[in-house]
């Protein structure tokens, strides 16, 4: 490996070569910016299917996962809440989760059984980008950068 010669002028780098703003991860999204429908690379979800697995809120089991998508910028979990309320499914969206225990079988969201419950409601038959805009719009007014695990912000 050649060494720099501290006495001597550094060339002017390629003006086509720009500084990289590190506050920007793949993909374009600002570090710490919470992306509903993209799983976070620290979540350990990669070509894994979490069918069957259980659900653990900040605050609690809430159900099993009913179907799954790994679509790119449109992953969700559609959570069957069995009593919990009343047989209803609800949808996450892939930004929820906070990481998977695929040996327990459990997958960990950042969000508390009152934020998933007062979501709106999930619809099978919603494919519209205004169904997915509402849902992503919801988690994301809940989202903090660094979820406290008591349900408050």
């Amino acid at each position: 490996m050649d060494r720099l010669d501290p006495n001597t002028t550094n060339a002017t780098p390629d003006p086509e070569l720009r500084a990289v703003d590190q506050s920007v991860v793949a993909g374009g999204t600002p570090a710490g910016a919470f992306d509903p429908w993209s799983y976070r690379d620290e979540a350990g979800v990669a070509g894994s299917t979490l069918i069957g697995y259980k659900v653990e809120a900040s605050d609690g089991s809430i159900g099993k996962i009913d179907s799954d998508s790994t679509e790119v910028n449109a992953s969700y979990l559609v959570v069957d809440t069995g009593p919990w309320i009343f047989g209803k499914k609800v949808m996450l969206p892939a930004g929820t989760v906070n990481h998977v225990d695929h040996e327990e079988q459990k997958v960990y969201v950042d969000r508390t059984k009152d934020q998933i419950k007062a979501a709106p409601e999930y619809d099978e038959t919603a494919t519209d980008p205004a169904y997915r805009e509402k849902l992503g719009g919801y988690y994301n007014d809940t989202y903090t950068a660094t979820p406290r695990g008591d349900g408050l912000r």
